[in-house]
């Protein structure tokens, strides 16, 4: 098992007290590295929905299996375009219709009056949008200019070919892929294992939903929301509730989810308070790393490895994400460190485990911004016609406010060597379409 202090020694300017975002991200990648899921079975269309595959796809046949139609008009051999720059008059013998191969044969001169998606009929190449057409009686008349030879033919083969990867091992299957899957007849994928992902709650001061309240408490909305963020990601979670701040507890609902899971989740008592036991919890069950991020807010973190009992052979460990306690740390961190390590997990490959894209956008207002941490601010992202989108800032920015989560669209990510945005400056947007 890879030891924290063996990734940390490869790290230039370790400084655990205020750790930059990419070299954070770095230690994660190393860590999870060799935890890849390997367990695979068939899963059908219907429940494979941001299932990993577990290997290629090779397309059966070609698809479209060939040549057809991509619009409702007329099909001619295109080589009558090369004899006249004029209006075109062609006679039309009858009609190819979707679902059944036209079974006569065009002479020179003649068209075929087509619909989208019917089999071209041997020998036409070309076919001329109906609207573009003059018909009267069984003569089609349309403008040489108006095409050129083989315009709106879709070629056997253009989507995908016989013999040849149509989807990757490694890929997580969008609903794209899952319409591609249908296009080639399989009604089932090949896929890995859910990754299991096991979270808890920490604090005395933690209330669960139907408890009573009390003076000094308040409810969890941590879980919520970790729920629904892995949820999106295609885990299976396992929610083991609220544990209390006493070390005993604490240990033992981390070994629980150890031997349950293979991550592990949890929010709260990563800091240096009295009160919070977590972290010597973590150091007696397993190699933990705890770092001051150098990133606003979520700077407190835990990550390591718990050795499963009884261990396997390879010696197989969950791996254990210590986030901050405060909400909408909770969701940064995990955006900008536990989903990629997830998605890794989850036998993703390169692409598929690709970080979440950066908008590049307009700032409305002038940001405050301390060089020497990464910054991530609630915005809220509108499109500006002829121009870059415009993002302003969504309220209260505060780590513990929700309500400027729930009206923000997107994160801007403040780099960790940038300072002050003056209003109309360029800013990274991390938008949250598809991921929260």
């Amino acid at each position: 098992m890879i030891r924290s202090a063996e990734i940390s020694a490869t790290l230039a300017a370790y400084d655990p007290d205020a750790l930059g975002v990419n070299e954070v991200g770095t230690f994660i990648s190393r860590l999870v590295a060799p935890l890849t899921i390997a367990e695979q079975s068939l899963a059908s269309l219907a429940d494979a929905l941001g299932r990993v595959l577990a290997q290629d796809v090779i397309s059966p046949f070609n698809v479209p299996p060939y040549d057809n139609s991509a619009m409702d008009g007329f099909a001619f051999d295109g080589t009558a375009l090369d004899c006249s720059s004029d209006d075109i008059t062609l006679r039309v013998v009858g009609t190819a219709l979707a679902g059944a191969a036209w079974q006569g044969q065009a002479a020179p001169g003649d068209a075929i009056r087509i619909m989208t998606g019917a089999m071209m009929p041997t020998g036409l190449d070309t076919v001329v949008p109906q609207e573009l057409c003059t018909v009267a009686g069984d003569a089609v008349r349309f403008a040489a200019k108006a095409v050129r030879r083989g315009d709106n033919r879709r070629l056997a083969g253009e989507d995908l070919t016989s013999g040849c990867p149509a989807l990757r091992c490694g890929d997580r299957l969008t609903p794209a892929a899952l319409g591609l899957l249908a296009s080639l007849g399989l009604p089932r994928a090949p896929v890995l294992r859910r990754l299991r992902v096991a979270y808890f709650s920490t604090g005395d001061e933690i209330l669960s939903l139907g408890d009573a309240q009390r003076q000094g408490a308040i409810y969890d909305s941590n879980r919520y929301t970790v729920f629904g963020l892995l949820t999106r990601l295609g885990c299976e979670v396992i929610d083991l509730g609220v544990v209390r701040d006493d070390r005993i507890a604490l240990e033992a609902a981390l070994r629980h989810a150890a031997d349950t899971a293979d991550a592990v989740i949890t929010s709260g008592g990563v800091s240096v308070g009295e009160a919070d036991h977590m972290r010597a919890a973590m150091r007696h069950l397993g190699d933990m790393a705890f770092w001051g991020v150098a990133m606003r807010p979520g700077r407190p973190m835990a990550v390591g490895l718990i050795p499963r009992i009884p261990q396997p052979p390879a010696g197989e460990a969950a791996v254990l994400f210590g986030l901050p306690g405060n909400p909408v740390a909770v969701m940064v961190s995990f955006l900008a460190f536990v989903r990629p390590a997830l998605l890794q997990m989850m036998g993703c490959n390169a692409a598929a485990a690709a970080p979440i894209p950066l908008l590049r956008a307009r700032s409305v207002g002038a940001i405050r911004k301390r060089t020497g941490r990464t910054e991530y601010q609630r915005g809220f992202v509108r499109q500006v016609p002829g121009t870059l989108p415009e993002v302003r800032i969504a309220g209260n920015q505060g780590s513990g406010v929700l309500s400027s989560m729930v009206d923000a669209n997107g994160l801007v990510v403040l780099h960790h060597d940038q300072g002050h945005v003056a209003a109309g400056d360029e800013v990274d947007v991390m938008m949250f379409d598809g991921v929260i």
